[in-house]
């Protein structure tokens, strides 16, 4: 199908030099999506792996532990196609005040993606649908420290930004001028609410992502904020009734392709090549995420096996487990605090979990401890992995 250059060109001034910014045309593409059998069965299966993935939380005895690595999971992951060196274990360290092996302003972001992420599902929770405001308050928390702080968190750009190089100039992409911005996101806001025409959900978190990315609404966080509004979309819509689908790990994975695709939607309209990729990004996730669960599954279930045989030492080993699922680099201290255990008892039943290879003391001092829950944090890390 031929297709042309999805939008415009309009020549403006920045930094002493004329630029071409582009401007995308407004979703949904002209002509329709090229809808081949091979496309549509890929979207099918997209599709059924959703349903699997959302019927998980039936299986998890404790979806909201699960949710709650998850989440951070994705949230290093995410910040780290932006550069970021955080891994799982230094956000764990950082949300205990403790020193992480990172700069903290790399932590920062990545605890501010969590921060953000449960404030726009909170905020739709509480009635706001997908809109421009949504976006704006979830970007507020995303900047809210750290390095973005100054990037006028919550705020629509007044000023040209660009994507790659160090000017406008010499830039790979040069998104929509800053006074076309609004006018942009109010069309963008429109084709989330099925104006001027319904589109399905899937297909419309897909066409939606590439719409943000190009606009790139916002100075700094846009490739997280778009990533965070597929996820956003598909629990706004009930496809999803957890948030449990982050499609950074592929797209970090399948990084080059994925701006390479991008920009050809751009240039030429090849939205369906976009699409089946899309699509492949779903079903790898969807069926990865149920995987880590059964694989989660088989660790506790293993782990209880092996508490049940304890006694009545078992009682307070099985109060402690869940709470290392929901932290699992944690101190006694927090563990007393959480489970209500007296000191002691908490330290006797870390003693006995550490005997039974459970948990692994990382610090190897007489005061103030820290224990990891070694093999679930093993589970969850695989693929969020600070590259050597």
């Amino acid at each position: 199908m031929k297709r042309e250059l999805q939008g415009e060109y309009v020549s403006v001034s920045t930094v002493g030099e004329k630029v071409n910014a582009f401007v995308p045309a407004p979703l949904p593409p002209t002509p329709p999506i090229n809808w081949t059998p091979a496309l549509s069965r890929k979207f099918d299966q997209a599709l059924t792996a959703l349903g699997r993935l959302d019927n998980i939380s039936d299986l998890l005895p404790e979806t909201s532990l699960f949710l709650y690595m998850y989440v951070r999971k994705e949230a290093v992951l995410s910040s780290m196609i932006e550069g970021t060196q955080s891994s799982l274990s230094d956000l764990l360290l950082f949300e205990l005040d403790l020193e992480p092996g990172v700069p903290l302003d790399d932590v920062q972001e990545v605890s501010n993606y969590v921060a953000a992420l449960y404030h726009g599902l909170q905020l739709m929770k509480e009635g706001l649908p997908l809109s421009l405001r949504l976006f704006r308050e979830v970007h507020s928390v995303l900047l809210s420290k750290g390095r973005g702080s100054k990037q006028t968190p919550g705020e629509f750009r007044k000023s040209q930004n660009w994507v790659g190089g160090t000017r406008p100039g010499n830039a790979a992409f040069v998104p929509p001028p800053p006074e076309k911005v609004m006018e942009c996101m109010s069309k963008l806001e429109l084709f989330l609410h099925d104006q001027p025409e319904p589109t399905p959900v899937l297909l419309k978190a897909a066409l939606a992502h590439v719409q943000f990315e190009t606009i790139h609404p916002f100075l700094d966080g846009n490739g997280r904020l778009g990533r965070l509004l597929i996820t956003m979309l598909l629990c706004d819509q009930k496809v999803l009734r957890e948030p449990m689908l982050y499609l950074s790990l592929y797209f970090k994975t399948h990084r080059q392709y994925y701006y390479e695709l991008l920009n050809r939607v751009r240039l030429t309209g090849d939205w369906e090549n976009w699409l089946d990729f899309f699509a492949d990004a779903v079903i790898f996730t969807a069926d990865q995420v149920v995987e880590t669960a059964k694989q989660i599954l088989d660790l506790t279930a293993k782990n209880r096996d092996l508490i049940y045989g304890q006694g009545r030492a078992a009682e307070s080993l099985m109060q402690i487990l869940p709470a290392l699922m929901e932290r699992p680099i944690a101190t006694s201290s927090w563990l007393v605090e959480k489970t209500g255990i007296t000191p002691a008892t908490v330290n006797k039943a870390l003693s006995r979990l550490e005997e039974l290879g459970i948990v692994k003391e990382l610090t190897k001092k007489k005061r103030n401890r820290l224990y990891s829950y070694a093999d679930y944090i093993e589970i969850l890390n695989r693929g969020a992995e600070i590259p050597d």
